[in-house]
């Protein structure tokens, strides 16, 4: 039996090393002011765009270090070294104080902003979580407390931040209104959500909002969310309602996609076909419950097996769990976690997914997995440890399973975000 894991873990590095801002932001900067950048990142790869920046400006156009300033918001673990952009790490998934410090002290250096000053805001997926500046009205144990629901929740990262931007301060186009006085505003993005939505991209910060506070209230009902009264008020208030097209805010504001996810997906693509496999593209903007989508793919493979057919089924986008037990896990480990379930007794399949950010689920530290592989090696550990994956699944415990066989995929922070990776790899005996 041929290990395909080195394989799988090629195709998911190439995915990430596409979207990494040492590679996608230097050549979307635009020239520097008469006055300041000031650089406002926000996300799982602010540090590291902060830095590429600062390589940019101080190292390539030799611009005077004075006029370089800003603040980089990150998830734990996620900061690299800077020179003149200061770094904070926050909490991610559920925001924490030091977030909501970072977010204030943004909002600030926008608004100091002079017609001579370029504002540079640098987001990449997790910008939601580490930008917390809740609405008059709303504590930050209350904004958590619906945080933690929403996750909970099983709700697409889009209705999500439906909500989010409909309860925050910087969300929503806000930082564009803060910082209206500057001679431009722009905005670089790596995108982490399905169809590469600007206004989802963290909570859409800069750019004009399509969604409304009815569509918030609607969204509180669909999922049913446990919320304080002060909550509901906050989304009754029109002074909540988010800055729409034709605001005076985006009048000198551009926004740009620097990473997509097919970007990342098609060079993991390549990997699988210069290996010889014939490939079944899924696409990168995949929805759906972490299990249901999973029967799906183990259908696809089951048939390239019975079919002889050597062959790589690839995709990305975002998948959400549902969660009704008490266990550990993401939507990439309970994807994985589902197909052992489903190809136990399928010889000659390997799989992994996996988050490009290097974290799936867990509680917020650097050394959180980022999803899971099988293959017969995880097949057998099952059968001779005695391990019920339809069990774990119900709990919604994947960590622990995986913990358990030994195929946690361990990255550590990636410093960007394109969604996730999936790989099936099916070989004929």
């Amino acid at each position: 039996m041929t290990d395909r894991r080195p394989l799988l873990r090629a195709i998911f590095d190439a995915a990430v090393a596409a979207a990494h801002p040492d590679v996608v932001l230097s050549a979307h900067l635009p020239p520097a002011p008469k006055g300041r950048v000031i650089c406002l990142a926000a996300g799982k790869g602010a540090a590291a765009l902060a830095a590429a920046a600062e390589r940019h400006y101080l190292d390539q156009l030799a611009l005077d270090p004075e006029r370089l300033t800003g603040i980089a918001t990150t998830r734990h673990g996620h900061g690299v070294p800077t020179r003149r952009i200061r770094v904070i790490e926050a909490g991610h998934p559920v925001p924490d104080e030091a977030g909501l410090k970072a977010a204030d002290d943004t909002l600030r250096l926008a608004a100091e902003a002079t017609p001579d000053d370029l504002l540079l805001v640098l987001l990449s997926g997790g910008g939601s979580a580490n930008w917390i500046a809740p609405v008059d009205g709303v504590s930050f144990a209350q904004k958590q407390q619906v945080n933690r629901a929403l996750l909970r929740s099983g709700a697409p990262i889009g209705e999500m931040n439906v909500v989010r931007k409909h309860l925050s301060r910087i969300k929503g186009g806000r930082l564009a209104r803060a910082g209206h006085r500057a001679a431009e505003i722009v905005t670089l993005a790596i995108s982490d959500v399905p169809h590469d939505d600007p206004s989802a991209i963290a909570s859409g910060p800069t750019v004009p909002d399509p969604t409304t506070l009815a569509d918030a209230r609607a969204l509180v009902a669909k999922y049913n969310l446990s919320i304080d009264d002060a909550v509901r008020r906050a989304l009754d208030d029109p002074n909540n309602e988010s800055c729409k097209p034709g605001d005076p805010a985006f009048a000198r504001a551009q926004f740009e996609l620097i990473a997509r996810p097919k970007a990342s997906l098609d060079a993991a693509i390549r990997i699988a076909r210069d290996a010889g496999y014939a490939i079944i593209d899924l696409g990168a903007d995949l929805e759906g419950e972490a299990r249901d989508v999973a029967a799906a793919h183990a259908k696809l493979a089951l048939k390239a097996r019975s079919e002889g057919q050597r062959t790589a089924i690839l995709s990305g986008g975002e998948l959400t769990v549902t969660v009704r037990g008490n266990g550990r896990g993401g939507p990439n480990q309970e994807y994985a976690l589902a197909l052992a379930d489903l190809l136990q007794d399928t010889p000659g399949v390997s799989a992994l997914a996996g988050d490009t950010d290097g974290a799936d689920g867990g509680g917020g530290s650097a050394s959180d997995p980022a999803g899971a592989m099988i293959d017969q090696t995880t097949f057998a550990k099952m059968k001779s440890l005695g391990l019920d994956p339809a069990a774990y699944l119900a709990n919604n415990d994947a960590t622990a399973f995986f913990t358990a066989t030994g195929d946690l995929l361990q990255t550590g922070p990636t410093l960007t975000n394109v969604n996730d990776v999936r790989v099936i790899l099916v070989d004929p005996a």
